[in-house]
């Protein structure tokens, strides 16, 4: 799962670029996948991510993609920004970290 926040971040290039086939491809990607939950941020999310930020200091974005992790509950939120691994409200998994130590992460 992942929240709206995604959508906004994937459309920015290629739109800025003119790229209007890649922007409808990825908002193909994170709206339809049967795979994939795109989520839409609700006031429990937007509550959750006030106190996460107000918490660690995390951006707004950052706050609010842990905070649909959280809400949702999902058993753990993956990126490649490492400092998130402060959060203590869910695991956080790193890719680096495992691509780094030749162990793989597996996505189910």
């Amino acid at each position: 799962m992942t929240s709206t926040i995604t959508l906004l971040e994937v459309l920015v290039l290629p739109l800025r670029d003119g790229n209007i086939k890649l922007a409808d491809k990825y908002k193909t990607i994170l709206l339809t996948s049967t795979d994939l939950e795109t989520c839409e941020i609700s006031n429990a999310i937007s509550e959750q991510a006030a106190v996460i930020r107000a918490k660690y200091g995390f951006k707004t974005p950052d706050s609010i993609q842990l905070a649909t992790a959280i809400i949702r509950k999902a058993d753990y939120f993956l990126t490649n920004d490492a400092a998130l691994k402060q959060l203590k409200e869910i695991k956080v998994i790193v890719l680096e970290d495992h691509r780094a130590g030749g162990s793989e992460v597996r996505i189910a």
